[in-house]
């Protein structure tokens, strides 16, 4: 069971890393460097967790950091410094 759930959480990264790709513009500026590293970051932190390698505490301060820096991108305005 566990090997289905891992094999789930492969394919729906590997979606998500394609759709990453697909929808781009040409080039990595801020956003695309940001938004494929915290998709890795996720993908990483997944395995690990379905793995049983990580307990449910440190990801999920590990999720809320991404959430938080994720919606720092998102409301950031050119010019701010």
């Amino acid at each position: 069971m566990e090997n289905y759930i891992q094999l789930g959480v492969l394919i729906v990264f590997g979606i998500t890393i394609i759709g990453i790709f697909c929808t781009k513009t040409k080039g990595f500026g801020k956003y695309t460097t940001s938004t494929l590293i915290f998709t890795l970051v996720l993908f990483v932190a997944a395995v690990a967790f379905v793995s049983g390698r990580v307990e449910w505490a440190p990801l999920a301060n590990l999720l809320f950091a991404v959430a938080g820096f994720a919606g720092g991108l998102i409301t950031a305005k050119v010019g701010d410094v």
